[in-house]
């Protein structure tokens, strides 16, 4: 009987120093698993990025952007290759390039000059018969629109895009609340936002894309919200980036200022409808008078006057 205790507790002894070597090998650490899903993904955003700065420098090396910084560099207007409104004010209609501040400031030097000559060559010929005063007014103004042109264009793509993000951040800021409550953290609930609002609206999955690669990257997270604010230019995401630096500066839950923050933000999107839907009588008034009510009196007087000259013939 001693001989089969001692074999089975031996049996059991090499059973358990087996199963103690072999189980971490076995089961996979939740720790680990995170541990290697943020590395590779710090290893795709590091690809991305040096492959779109790899792109940049090829494309600044072209001949384009080379006759562009000559011009820039012989006018002496360098300096306003680094003003930083310029920048966030380029960044706001989506035009993030290095090569952007150059090419903006390139055509408020070239326009004004191409339609100049091209306004010569029209008052020199196909204007030529028009006083010299008109001429000249015609000149003037084609100088004039070729001085502003750029900042308009610039101004009315910004304007295109806030209106296109206000309309869809409502619904990403749910999705963000969703993520949360569901025990994302914030990095991961922007990559789902980005995954599934990709589509709907790229340019508000753009910002927050390039907001989680800055967050992965950059050591100070204020750095990364304060860069989102100034692309974007809106009061929301403001509020958004104010809500987040402020929860983890002073630990409140996030989900919950999250929350209240949506709640805001869709009182405010209803308000701004509300008040549209008032404002509506007040602008159709103008059409109704002009194109209802001329075909209604139409109608109504038509068959009228068509018996009454029946009746005079």
């Amino acid at each position: 009987m001693l001989p089969m205790m001692i074999v089975l507790v031996a049996a059991l002894a090499a059973f358990a120093s087996v199963l103690a070597v072999a189980l971490p090998l076995l089961t996979r650490s939740r720790f680990t698993c995170r541990l290697k899903a943020v590395t590779s993904r710090r290893q795709e955003l590091s690809r991305v990025q040096r492959a779109s700065l790899k792109g940049r420098r090829k494309g600044n090396a072209g001949s384009r952007f080379v006759m562009m910084r000559a011009v820039v560099s012989k006018l002496r207007l360098q300096s306003l290759l680094d003003d930083k409104p310029l920048k966030n004010r380029l960044a706001m209609a989506g035009w993030r390039g290095q090569s952007a501040p150059l090419t903006y400031i390139f055509a408020r030097v070239a326009l004004p000059v191409v339609l100049l000559a091209i306004g010569l060559i029209y008052t020199s010929t196909v204007f030529a018969h028009l006083p010299l005063t008109t001429r000249l007014m015609v000149l003037l103004g084609a100088t004039t629109l070729g001085a502003y042109l750029p900042a308009i264009l610039v101004a009315n793509a910004v304007q295109k895009r806030q209106v296109a993000i206000a309309r869809a951040f409502p619904d990403a800021l749910d999705l963000i609340v969703i993520c949360v409550d569901a025990g994302l953290s914030v990095e991961a609930a922007l990559g789902r936002v980005i995954a599934e609002m990709g589509f709907s609206s790229p340019d508000l999955a753009a910002e927050l894309g390039l907001t989680g690669a800055e967050l992965t990257f950059l050591n100070d997270r204020r750095l990364s919200w304060t860069n989102l604010v100034d692309r974007v230019g809106l009061p929301q995401v403001k509020s958004l980036a104010t809500t987040l630096l402020q929860t983890e500066k002073y630990g409140t839950p996030v989900s919950q200022a999250l929350r209240v923050l949506s709640q805001e933000n869709r009182e405010s999107r209803m308000a701004e409808a509300e008040k549209k839907a008032a404002a509506l009588p007040a602008r159709l008034t103008v059409p109704m008078i002009l194109f209802f009510l001329p075909v209604l009196f139409m109608v109504i007087a038509g068959p009228a006057v068509i018996q009454v000259a029946a009746v005079m013939r």
